[in-house]
């Protein structure tokens, strides 16, 4: 169970029918991170997002990273704003349960396997059938055609197949991965953004869109290969093929990571053209900041090797704090290299209510005050609130069943 802790919550309450997505409903066929991503966003700016569970176990999430009690915070994180139902896909009634339930939403957001919707008999066209004007989002590893279509693939395949895996790391050293799930993130966040488009081509056309045209369809590599800037092109232009760099970013520089006295290291980007001369004159080499062959970023990635040891032979005479207020003082970009428990003291997201507090089961014998990043994007000067954290498995099942469909309690207790 939990429960906000209103205590601590910042600014007056948002009616849900405030929200921009107020009146949308979504059904959540999705396990894992990506499909719930997305879900979780629309949720979060006042869509009801109805999220399916198996019986027994539910989503999978619920489990990962569980240090004690009976949910993981991860999954508290991701399924927030939502409702839980427990349905069997396995069975008859389960799968038409899901189509009655469709015809009531807007949206189905799902991240199987391609071909399993299919297989279960609850395919887009069957989906569709029961309600025309229903948008069907679909995530999965390489996408809905293609020669690897039916291929499964968490995300750290598709980072591997984005080219992203590639450039993460040290040059001497085998890729290595970042510590989130980012695939699975960013592709939820293409399908968010997948529906919102759907949603306002629906209001804004006067025909029914085909099904075709209500369908999204997010693959995993192709939504890491988005992000990955110029890559490509500068392969078919030029023939670079770009390398991994460390803390560095290829051909930027410069602009890395460096270690205080006090073991502490901080991030400083300098790079700037209009930057770089005060900032070597910050760090007393003002010679480097003078000398022609520095002026533009092409020669400063050359030398990068000597500018870095140059700031840091600087940063090494300072502690964290030291060097950041000289820094700042100086207009040169900068800051510390924070840990959680950092940003929970941290003054800019308290004042953009981005730390929200709420009374959670942990699996002590009392309810504990956990703190839950806020809502992004920020509408007005803070971040909205969050409604409820991730539902315990199957807690909305009666409410929803019986509202939507018309269940009885006979019928639900059977």
């Amino acid at each position: 169970m939990t429960a906000p802790d209103n205590s601590s919550e910042k600014g007056p309450p948002v009616s849900e029918d405030a929200l921009p997505l107020s009146g949308i409903r979504v059904l959540e066929l999705g396990n894992y991170i990506a499909a719930p991503t997305a879900a979780r966003m629309l949720a979060d700016f006042g869509a009801e997002v109805i999220k399916v569970e198996r019986p027994g176990t539910g989503d999978e999430l619920r489990n990962w990273r569980l240090y004690s009690g009976t949910t993981s915070m991860l999954f508290r994180t991701i399924n927030r704003n939502k409702k839980s139902i427990v349905l069997d896909l396995r069975t008859e009634q389960g799968r038409k349960d899901v189509v009655d339930l469709a015809a009531t939403c807007d949206i189905v957001l799902e991240n199987f396997r391609p071909g399993t919707l299919e297989k279960w008999g609850i395919s887009p066209e069957v989906l569709s059938a029961a309600n025309p004007d229903l948008i069907v989002t679909r995530i999965s590893a390489f996408g809905q055609t293609g020669p690897m279509s039916e291929r499964p693939g968490f995300a750290a395949v598709a980072e591997a197949y984005g080219g992203f895996r590639n450039l993460v790391g040290d040059p001497d050293r085998p890729p290595v991965r970042v510590g989130v799930s980012i695939g699975d993130s960013i592709a939820g966040l293409y399908a968010a953004f997948g529906c919102v488009m759907a949603l306002f081509q629906r209001q804004t056309t006067s025909s029914t869109l085909s099904l075709s045209q209500r369908t999204i369809d997010v693959a995993l590599n192709e939504s890491i290969l988005s992000m990955m800037e110029s890559l490509i092109p500068d392969y078919l232009a030029y023939g670079i093929e770009r390398e991994r760099v460390g803390g560095r970013m290829e051909g930027i520089a410069p602009s890395n990571a460096y270690v205080c006295n006090d073991g502490h290291s901080i991030i400083i980007a300098g790079n700037g053209d209009a930057i770089f001369q005060r900032y070597m004159e910050t760090i007393e080499r003002p010679d480097l900041g003078a000398d022609p062959g520095l002026k533009s970023n092409a020669g400063r990635w050359t030398r990068r090797d000597e500018l870095d040891a140059a700031i840091s032979a600087w940063t090494g005479l300072r502690s964290r704090e030291q060097a950041l207020a000289i820094l700042d003082d100086a207009g040169v970009p900068s800051g510390p290299i924070y840990t959680a428990a950092d940003i929970v003291v941290d003054e800019q997201y308290a004042a953009r209510n981005m730390i929200q507090n709420f009374r959670v089961d942990t699996g002590a014998d009392e309810l504990t005050d956990v703190g839950f990043v806020g809502v992004v994007p920020v509408i007005g000067d803070k971040s909205i609130p969050i409604r409820s954290v991730g539902p315990d498995l199957g807690e909305h099942t009666r409410e929803v069943l019986s509202s939507l469909l018309g269940r009885t309690d006979e019928e639900l207790d059977g």
